[in-house]
């Protein structure tokens, strides 16, 4: 799919088939998930990372399907097509926000989110107790919804942060890596 003709749809489909949350509502109760999380795990932020990655795995399995009524899409033929239907389609109608897609490696197989606002992170300070700005990655929901969406269409990858504004960095960058095309297969219960 053409980027344009991808913006168009993104933007269309957000105008007009897409219900509405606050986005005051979303992010207060995001942060109050993060925060208990924090206290649950007594802030060991990389078990909280874990979690909010677990978590957004199984969202993510779930919102593919919901990414494909209201697009009527088709599954992408590149890992380029792919990137690109996740920046202008995927976040626009499910968050109406548009990262850029940048820094490609040379064998097209990693590409950058980056992202120039998150509402994920609006209000938020991080804990100032001198861990959170190196350990803590707030939004690591959205490492796992990409695993788990990518998952349900045959492709493994890795997903990670490399920056975020709430650490003081100038740019917030996921970072996508393709390990594999994975072939149809049944859940290992299912015979």
């Amino acid at each position: 799919m053409a980027t344009a003709k991808a913006a168009r749809v993104g933007e269309e489909i957000w105008k007009t088939r897409v219900d509405k949350v606050n986005a005051e509502l979303v992010t207060l109760t995001y942060g109050t998930v993060v925060a208990q999380l924090c206290s649950d795990y007594d802030s060991n932020y990389g078990e909280v990372n874990k979690q909010l990655d677990k978590m957004g795995y199984n969202i993510g399995m779930r919102l593919i399907e919901d990414y494909f009524a209201k697009t009527g899409s088709q599954r992408c033929t590149s890992l380029r097509e792919t990137a690109d239907a996740i920046s202008r389609i995927g976040f626009k109608i499910f968050l109406n926000i548009t990262p850029s897609v940048t820094n490609w490696s040379s064998d097209n197989k990693q590409f950058s989110l980056v992202f120039e606002e998150n509402p994920l992170a609006d209000f938020v300070e991080l804990p100032d107790d001198g861990k959170s700005q190196d350990e803590l990655w707030f939004s690591n929901i959205f490492c796992g919804v990409l695993r788990g969406a990518l998952e349900m269409v045959q492709m493994q990858v890795e997903v990670h942060f490399v920056s975020d504004v709430l650490r003081g960095d100038e740019t917030t960058e996921m970072r996508v890596t393709l390990i594999r095309y994975m072939e149809d297969e049944l859940p290992p219960d299912d015979e």
